[in-house]
């Protein structure tokens, strides 16, 4: 068992100035692996999302409150302090936590904190060993730097839309704001690597990550299948580029995943489903060749699933090693068995919240001996601002001045 209190980030100071998905991701992650992050909000008003409901959680009175169930997604392992940096006051305090800050996370547009002073080349001189991740729509650079940049957006300018969707339909975006949440750990990434830099030579460097910037960078096979040939691909509905048959299928009772992924794996799904004749086939018998039949071989391959049911393709299938999977709801997915034992859903003790817990997402990650830790709930609004002001500047409340206060 790894020893109490054992966290990778244990002594790391994070600054996050960053509101939505992409930035609190980020530091989530951080925090998730024993950083201590700071939420930098503006007084009053706060991170966007915590208005982006419903739905809200309830306090223990079981009333809403104004914390959205979106807000809680990214923040968790965080304490909140409402500084207001348009003020003279604010920047003054913001200075003091950055002379104790190891990393600073900021998702403002392009120059937005530079007439504040808080832009990188404005503070690598008073802070050389600061970690400055800026998180954009476009980068700092080029022709797009000045846009305002959105998921939606970014989904359809980078070309996930263009492969997501029934062939005849429309375009279509995914489910949840995956091009904000890879930037999220793509920016994670980069600011451990920048503070592995940092320990060995004592310097700090500037992190320039955009979300169309990683949105390409995640196409992988997609985006390098097209530079290889240059032929822009279709829409395939739930289909393969590279594989077939490696889709959903409707068993008689509902939709199930087929997933080849060899030739071998497709003789024993056709002796399983009693079409062993395929699996000789000069058209089905490579994959090479059932990409280029791939229309005539799924027909058949849905009027054989069609005559049983999901459950008995399921257990049929895996035990001849064929992959295969249902096609879950959420409900379906958070009393899966497996789920559960592998810890997906977090109950996470809450003070203000109703039966005094959360329900959260766990993080994945698995680490023997320096697991995450889930020390604090996403914090209210200003929550903290008198406990990180001692914590970080050694500052009695009764003494601390109130200018985090101030209003814009």
């Amino acid at each position: 068992m790894p020893p109490e209190n054992a966290s990778a980030l244990k002594g790391v100071r994070v600054l996050d100035l960053s509101r939505i998905l992409a930035g609190p991701s980020a530091t989530q992650l951080l925090g998730d692996l024993g950083a201590d992050v700071v939420k930098v909000e503006k007084p009053g008003e706060g991170d966007d999302t915590r208005k982006w409901g419903p739905p809200y959680i309830q306090d223990r009175d079981g009333r809403a409150t104004d914390e959205s169930a979106y807000y809680l997604s990214a923040n968790r392992n965080k304490r909140s302090i409402a500084i207001d940096i348009a003020t003279d006051a604010g920047r003054a305090r913001l200075e003091q936590l950055l002379q104790r800050a190891d990393v600073l996370v900021e998702n403002y547009k392009v120059g937005g904190l530079a007439r504040y002073g808080l832009d990188y080349a404005s503070l690598k001189q008073r802070h050389p060993r600061l970690v400055y991740c800026s998180i954009t729509g476009f980068g700092q650079t080029g022709p797009y730097a000045s846009r305002a940049g959105y998921d939606f957006l970014i989904q359809g300018m980078g070309g996930i839309m263009s492969l997501t969707g029934e062939p005849a339909g429309e375009p279509m975006k995914a489910g949840v704001g995956i091009a904000d949440i890879m930037t999220g750990m793509y920016a994670a990434v980069g600011i451990l690597a920048a503070l592995r830099h940092r320990d060995l030579t004592g310097q700090g460097q500037h992190i320039d990550i955009s979300l169309l910037d990683s949105q390409i960078a995640w196409l992988v096979n997609a985006g390098t299948n097209f530079l290889a040939s240059r032929a822009v691909p279709r829409r395939l509905g739930n289909g393969h580029p590279n594989i077939v048959p490696y889709q959903v299928f409707d068993a008689a009772d509902g939709p199930m995943i087929l997933a080849v992924g060899n030739d071998a794996q497709f003789r024993r799904f056709c002796e399983s489903a009693d079409i062993a004749a395929l699996a000789d086939d000069p058209r089905y018998a490579t994959n090479v060749a059932r990409i280029a039949h791939r229309d005539e071989l799924c027909r058949q391959i849905q009027a054989a699933l069609a005559r049983r049911a999901r459950a008995d393709w399921l257990a049929r299938l895996e035990a001849v090693g064929v992959p295969c999977g249902p096609v879950n709801n959420l409900r379906d997915v958070f009393d899966d068995p497996h789920v559960q034992a592998r810890g997906a859903h977090l109950r996470m003790p809450c003070d203000w919240a109703e039966h005094g817990e959360l329900n959260l997402l766990a993080n994945p990650l698995k680490l023997s001996a320096t697991p995450v830790s889930y020390r604090q709930p996403p914090p209210r609004l200003d929550e903290h601002a008198a406990q990180v002001l001692a914590d970080w500047l050694g500052q009695a409340p009764a003494t601390a001045p109130n200018d985090h206060k101030e209003q814009s």
